[in-house]
């Protein structure tokens, strides 16, 4: 029932903005994470042995029914001890996510274990409450928003705009009335900002729906990842869970 009301509320909105939205494009995010913050007390020993930030840059490809969010071809992922520290590079792990709106349909693309996983899961609204804060991000003029993840215990903001259409954003983050620049998690914790926006007709393959790999449900996706997490923390590895 609540992936109906989800859906003919979508239906509604974006076939009232239809005509406003048509744009389609591409949007180039820059990804930080701050990997000190993300460990544990009892692993903080490990700063010493890992860059402080992780940097890479991530694609949101965009027409007015769906989008595809993955990594930039060829992109490596950059990682900085900070100011005059250890730099080193690394591919990024294969995933895209697509998102269709009026579908409520969410096909997540994984590599794990160096097998291919599509997760498929519908669509749902957080709980977003909207702030008076403005600012611009990527040129455009952007509103905020926020909420607090129950599950991880943190906060999430958001900077979106309604000069683009709406229910569009990286990650998960696509349940606002506007498209998404800019997610800040925990303070700083994960931060996603949009570098450039690139309004022009998409080219052939750049926004195709993902259909290779073994379908499974979100929630087998993570039994996997537990299992593996168990077998890692009886051998004595350590793994770090980047989300």
């Amino acid at each position: 029932m609540k992936t109906l009301k989800f859906t003919l509320s979508l239906l509604t909105f974006l076939c009232t903005f239809s005509l406003a939205f048509g744009q389609e494009g591409v949007i180039v995010y820059e990804v930080k994470m701050d990997m000190h913050r993300m460990l544990s007390k009892e692993r903080e020993a490990m700063k010493s042995m890992i860059p402080e930030y992780n940097v890479n840059k991530q694609a949101l490809y965009f027409n007015p029914e769906a989008s595809l969010y993955k990594r930039l071809v060829d992109e490596e992922e950059e990682a900085t001890a900070g100011s005059g520290g250890v730099m080193f590079r690394e591919r990024n792990a294969f995933w895209e996510l697509y998102l269709k709106p009026t579908e409520s349909k969410r096909v997540s693309l994984r590599d794990f274990n160096g097998k291919k996983y599509l997760v498929q899961d519908s669509l749902t609204m957080l709980p977003w409450k909207f702030g008076e804060g403005t600012k611009t991000v990527a040129g455009y003029p952007c509103k905020q928003a926020s909420y607090f993840d129950e599950k991880r215990k943190h906060i999430v903001v958001a900077w979106y705009t309604d000069k683009l259409r709406p229910f569009l954003g990286p990650d998960s983050y696509a349940s606002l009335p506007g498209a998404v620049l800019e997610i800040d998690v925990n303070n700083g914790e994960r931060v996603v900002k949009a570098l450039q926006v690139d309004l022009r007709p998409l080219k052939k393959g750049e926004l195709v729906e993902p259909t290779k790999g073994e379908r499974i449900s979100e929630k087998q996706f993570q039994a996997l990842m537990n299992e593996q997490m168990e077998r890692m923390r009886q051998n004595g590895g350590n793994m770090i869970i980047r989300n």
